[in-house]
């Protein structure tokens, strides 16, 4: 496996200069699998949650139609993990250190990774975002529990772990989501997650902002990702992350925050360079 972790934009360039030869290599190994396969194929790996080799499933979905979404593909026929997903499970056991009695807060509750890591840990809970008009701690007729994650209904200091997936760039008052992350966690506590990631760029891309009247202003032109609750278009991105977002979380008071860098072509994680992120309390 590759991996490193990154503080800054600084570290990032320096890691991709010292490692340029590892990236073509990656590149040309990705390259033939796509060049070598039909529009949907299978690649064997281990999956790391289903704890065995399996026949990764690969194709065109959520891509440009050209190039393979790696991210969020190479799915796992166990688990239905992708491979983002498979990767978070992983570190979370390694660089967490996760154990069955944690107390652990996942902004989801409707997907295949809430179904898994409820099966491993007891003090879970998870949520969705169930719209405007519903009360943060309320739950509904489903047994789904609504929580906004600008004004969680959760008491200070109630988490070990806050585990966030695809979530915060959904957010335009993201900061605000930031410091109640840090509110509901216990000192030492680590908030994990992933959001689109612009591994170039030290600022945020913000693509979308909300007006006073509540009408959006579209900076970039919309981009919609995927709903778990509701079918339709998806759900409006506001920003992806450049490195500011360390400086952002350390500025609400996190005393460290960071990228893990991976790829793995055994455990089925491609896409050239992938990213999990980490903040610890």
């Amino acid at each position: 496996m590759i991996s490193a972790r990154i503080r800054s934009l600084n570290e990032y360039l320096i890691h991709r200069k010292n490692n340029a030869h590892v990236y073509k290599k990656i590149q040309e190994i990705e390259e033939n699998l796509a060049k070598n396969n039909k529009r949907k194929f299978t690649v064997k790996g281990y999956s790391y949650p289903a704890q065995k080799e399996v026949k990764f499933e690969v194709d065109y979905l959520y891509s440009d139609d050209v190039h393979i979404n790696w991210r969020e593909r190479v799915t796992c026929p166990e688990t239905k993990l992708n491979n983002r997903l498979r990767a978070s499970v992983h570190f979370m056991d390694f660089e967490l250190s996760v154990d069955k009695n944690s107390a652990i807060y996942i902004a989801e509750q409707l997907t295949p990774l809430y179904s898994y890591l409820k099966k491993k840990h007891t003090h879970l809970v998870g949520s969705e975002y169930l719209g405007p008009d519903a009360t943060p701690g309320s739950v509904n007729k489903k047994g789904i529990l609504h929580e906004d994650a600008t004004r969680l209904s959760f008491n200070n200091v109630a988490f070990d772990y806050y585990l966030s997936f695809e979530c915060f760039e959904h957010i335009p008052a993201y900061k605000k989501a930031f410091q109640e992350s840090y509110r509901i966690l216990k000192e030492n506590g680590m908030m994990f997650w992933t959001v689109p990631f612009a591994n170039q760029n030290h600022e945020n891309i913000i693509r979308a902002t909300v007006n006073n009247d509540g009408s959006i202003n579209h900076i970039l032109p919309a981009e919609y990702h995927g709903d778990p609750v509701n079918s339709g278009e998806g759900i409006l991105c506001y920003q992806h992350f450049g490195c500011e977002m360390f400086d952002q979380l350390k500025e609400i008071g996190f005393k460290d925050a960071y990228a893990i860098s991976y790829w793995c072509d055994a455990l089925g994680y491609y896409g050239g360079e992938q990213f999990l992120f980490c903040a610890v309390k």
